[in-house]
């Protein structure tokens, strides 16, 4: 009776549950800017190297953004693929516009074809769990490596390579990072919820104190303020910015992809792509999904089809070819986004900064400090990588620690995910012969016979 008196509002309007905040508003925004030390320095890269158009791609991701809230009611992340960005600026020549589009239609549509037949799902269903921690565990290290890259070094985004160590001072100086990074550490600490406590507990005692100051302290929309601060740096840094800021959007018009672009988009890029899409943009974030938010665990058919049908929607544009991630949902997360709404507002902000600058605001972009962009994503990947701590045995811990070495010495997820599904094969075969046959079994003192596994 309770059951179903509680389900029938849901099944009679689920999108005014799903328009509902989880949590307090500056909660909201301050997690639908987690992302953001991901997606920005991709975007500025493409911009400078492959003249991605940054007012459509602005457009596209922000209506992805507000479809995906909607539609998952948790904040799942829209960020570019890293693979096939890595590819368009490190690879000469680097990747023209209809190439990064022939590469993520490609990917796209592997990921339409898993997902419609039901394969997506069955993968999620049967992959070893220690085995998708590792690809967490090496993608969440490997943001954190870059955050502190970010932060420590000065960066060429256009080559994608470290530079001179930064120096302390100046507006995109180490303080400045180290500021930012002390303080989402004091407003955020660990990452934890924190808990109610009794009512009971006399107002005046020391627990009690210190339960109210953290939350309030916790309340504080810490990565919101990180970014604005960035966005005020970067028109002190550079007041010439106001006057090459052109007001409107971007011309939208239609990609013309030739037979070339498909064969260099699919063979350069789309082919390291696709293990990266199906193991980090959807196996991975799903079982994220489940661990922070089991009522609402994302299914692995729904977030295989979301990437195809966006990347159908918005590469034939000359949009950024983009997916979900684990390591955007972790941050969002982790920096207070608790329902859709989170990426729902990030999505109406790109919208209008999309419609209202266009291409122009690159120009912006391009002035924010990296070392503000470090410190965001460093909270990121060590939220992602810390998803890992359920791993209570040592077979599963083993399995994780070297497929998560594997993809980090290697750079490929597909690496470190084929080594670690052998391992733990491996180690159930071992157990399968251990007590399967007769003459493994050791006798112990007293005749009986006992097996090699505890």
């Amino acid at each position: 009776m309770d059951q179903s008196s509680s389900a029938t509002p849901l099944l009679r309007n689920p999108w005014r549950h799903r328009l509902r905040l989880k949590t307090t508003l500056s909660s909201e925004l301050s997690g639908a800017v987690g992302d953001l030390g991901t997606y920005i320095p991709i975007v500025i890269t493409l911009t400078l190297v492959s003249h991605l158009d940054l007012g459509t791609t602005l457009i596209f991701t922000a209506l992805y953004n507000i479809a995906t809230g909607l539609l998952f009611d948790i904040p799942m992340p829209v960020q570019p693929m890293k693979s096939i960005a890595a590819v368009a600026v490190s690879e000469s020549p680097h990747l023209s516009v209809p190439q990064l589009a022939a590469a993520g239609l490609s990917t796209a549509a592997v990921l339409l074809v898993l997902g419609s037949t039901g394969l997506m799902s069955f993968l999620y269903r049967f992959l070893p769990l220690p085995v998708v921690r590792g690809v967490q565990l090496s993608q969440g290290l490997s943001f954190a490596f870059s955050a502190i890259k970010y932060i420590r070094f000065d960066q060429d985004l256009a080559t994608s390579k470290s530079g001179a160590p930064r120096s302390w001072l100046g507006l995109d100086g180490l303080l400045v990072a180290l500021v930012a990074l002390l303080f989402l550490v004091l407003t955020t600490g660990a990452g934890d919820t924190l808990d109610a406590r009794d009512d009971s507990e006399q107002v005046c005692s020391p627990r009690r104190r210190v339960s109210k100051r953290l939350q309030f302290i916790s309340a504080v929309p810490s990565a919101l303020i990180v970014f604005l601060i960035g966005m005020f740096l970067c028109f002190l840094s550079d007041p010439s910015i106001f006057k090459d800021l052109e007001f409107g959007p971007s011309k939208i018009s239609l990609l013309r992809i030739t037979w070339e672009d498909w064969k260099i988009g699919f063979f350069r890029a789309a082919i390291p792509q696709i293990p990266l899409s199906i193991l980090n943009s959807v196996i991975a974030v799903c079982k994220l999904s489940g661990d922070l938010f089991p009522d609402r665990e994302a299914s692995a058919t729904k977030v295989s089809i979301s990437v195809g049908i966006m990347n159908f929607v918005g590469c034939w544009f000359g949009a950024m070819p983009v997916c979900h991630g684990a390591g955007g949902l972790a941050g969002q997360y982790r920096f207070g986004g608790r329902s859709g709404l989170s990426v729902v507002f990030l999505g109406i902000g790109k919208l209008v900064l999309g419609l209202v600058f266009g291409n122009s605001f690159g120009r912006i972009l391009g002035q924010f400090p990296i070392g503000i962009l470090g410190a965001l994503l460093l909270f990121a990947g060590i939220e992602l990588a810390m998803a890992c701590r359920d791993m209570n045995t040592k077979e599963e811990s083993f399995v994780m620690l070297v497929c998560a070495a594997v993809s980090l010495t290697g750079s490929s997820a597909a690496l470190g995910f084929g080594c670690g599904m052998l391992l733990f094969l491996l180690l159930k075969l071992r157990q399968l012969e251990s007590t399967g046959f007769g003459f493994l079994k050791p006798k112990s003192l007293d005749g009986e016979t006992t097996s090699i596994i505890p």
